[in-house]
């Protein structure tokens, strides 16, 4: 048996699991973990009070991975969680399981489909720190800045708090790839702000994860430095604006991207149109204003703009008969997004629903339709400490507009007039009417999705409902209030000074100069 000490002095791991039994580090209470690396078994025991950087290295070194490389740990449920001193004690018969995502940067097939490693920007770093320390003497402020942002970029990588919000991880099992749930099964105590805590540079690298996860790099030929480009391209035409922004695209990318690994699409659909699909998420509201219109034939023509640049056109390497057909697909999904289309196309996939065929091309594009109409607005799905921050930032678009409706004399859209709507009055017939039959009808063909997108719906409709019965009460106690305050004014009548009486002297005649302004101003 080969037992291995970290350098920290904090644990052991064995090769085996025969003959362990009384395995100490100290004399001290400890756990032991069973796990496996690459199928190969492993036994780690560390002290309860050990550092916790300590039992991160112990694992490392099971897994023979470099300080720089990024490990993924899942317990026997198949769900990722931390390498901690946390971690649940466990027997050889339900082993976590243990992998290294990037080992060795420079050739891992992430790093080069991403175009870069964190190993060769650190190694950067580190020359460069070096040579300004002996010029200058000392370490700049901007170097240690540098060096922070890489260490923050691989914690949040690792993270599974981070990640299970983006909803970015699979569950593994033996031989197979199954999808997991769109977050970890843990309440979430995060917000929108949980996306904010991610650079925009760091998203475009998320994005550039679920093109090589899909294997799109090696299907259609698409050079690491070209996806950059193009994701680079589409950061920049997302305008500055409170909803339909950069992240509100990486959202429905994410969703779309979650629902393809959900309903194991990659079984069911050519490559070509899972491309279309996230492609066209990505798309899909490029230079959006911020005032609800119909923009996706301009959202279209700025997706082809991008492409017509050899430097960011991803389908550069496709044939002719790939390229029209990619093209007829993005135009086709992201028109399909227009709400004012939401009861054409919803009523006809539900005609083609008792007898779909994934062999037939024209079932294929409705479906296509429908996921990215429900990744578009799925908001509600999400956990709720997610969905109701966005729902503001919409709220603000909408009312943003109702307000240039008035100020020009326009008729102002209903369900944007400040004056009339109410957070929970917007949601409860949008979930009712428009979001339900939508997601009720695609869990009708993929019944997995039931307990991903229908039931966080239903939970998001009884908390708007709620919320609006909340509202309604309050009004109603405060025109109570108001009119028991108006029938007691009655009651009492007018009242008159004490000095009404005296004689029409000048002091007694003249008003308070400061209640006058006070009621004028």
């Amino acid at each position: 048996m080969e037992r291995i000490k970290t350098k920290g002095g904090g644990g052991i791991f064995s090769r085996a699991h025969s003959n362990i039994s009384g395995l100490r580090t100290h004399n001290m209470a400890t756990k032991i973990i069973y796990f496996t690396v690459n199928g190969r078994p492993e036994r780690a025991e560390f002290p309860l009070d050990c550092p916790a950087q300590d039992v991160k290295d112990l694992f490392r070194a099971a897994a023979e991975a470099g300080p720089h490389d990024i490990l993924k740990l899942y317990n026997p449920r198949g769900n990722i969680v931390n390498i901690s001193l946390s971690l649940e004690p466990n027997s050889p018969n339900s082993c976590y399981k243990l992998e290294v995502v990037a080992a060795d940067c420079n050739s891992a097939e992430i790093a080069g489909a991403l175009g870069f490693d964190l190993f060769t920007m650190e190694k950067r770093l580190q020359g460069l720190e070096k040579k300004i320390l002996m010029e200058a003497s000392e370490t700049p402020a901007v170097v240690y800045e540098m060096k922070k942002q890489v260490d923050s970029f691989r914690e949040k990588l690792e993270s599974v708090e981070h990640l299970s919000w983006l909803g970015l991880f699979k569950d593994l099992s033996d031989g197979t790839h199954k999808p997991s749930p769109f977050y970890h099964k843990r309440t979430l105590h995060k917000t929108r702000k949980e996306c904010e805590h991610w650079e925009d540079a760091e998203i475009m690298v998320l994005l550039q994860v679920m093109y090589t996860d899909l294997d799109f790099i090696a299907a259609f030929n698409i050079e690491p430095e070209v996806l950059q480009q193009f994701l680079f391209e589409v950061y920049r035409r997302y305008n500055n604006i409170p909803f339909h922004n950069f992240k509100h695209c990486f959202c429905v990318t994410q969703m779309m991207y979650g629902l393809i690994w959900l309903t194991d699409l990659k079984s069911k659909m050519d490559s070509i149109d899972l491309l279309i699909m996230l492609t066209s998420a990505v798309c899909h509201d490029l230079d959006h204003t911020g005032y609800n219109n119909a923009y996706q034939n301009h959202h279209c023509a700025v997706a082809f703009q991008i492409l017509e640049k050899t430097e960011s056109n991803i389908f550069r390497n496709v044939s002719m008969d790939q390229y029209k057909r990619i093209r007829e697909g993005i135009i086709k999904c992201i028109l399909a997004t227009d709400m004012t289309r939401h009861n054409e196309i919803l009523n006809k996939f539900k005609s083609i629903l008792p007898a779909f065929d994934f062999n037939n091309r024209d079932h294929r594009d409705v479906l296509m339709m429908i996921l990215i109409k429900v990744s578009d607005i799925s908001n509600e799905a999400r956990p709720m400490e997610v969905a109701e921050p966005w729902l503001d930032c919409l709220l603000q678009e909408f009312f943003n507009q109702s307000d240039v409706e008035k100020l020009e004399g326009l008729p102002v859209t209903p369900f944007m007039d400040r004056d009339k709507v109410t957070k929970p009055s917007s949601q409860t017939g949008f979930i009712r009417f428009v979001l339900l039959p939508l997601f009720i009808e695609l869990a009708n063909l993929f019944p997995c999705l039931e307990q991903h997108i229908i039931d966080p719906v239903r939970k998001a409709l009884d908390y708007y409902t709620e919320m609006e019965k909340a509202l309604e009460r309050e009004k109603q106690n405060r025109a109570q209030s108001e009119n028991a305050a108006k029938s007691k004014e009655t009651a009492v009548g007018p009242q008159r000074p004490a000095d009404s009486h005296t004689d029409g002297g000048s002091e007694a005649s003249q008003p308070d100069a400061q209640s006058t302004v006070g009621r004028t101003a």
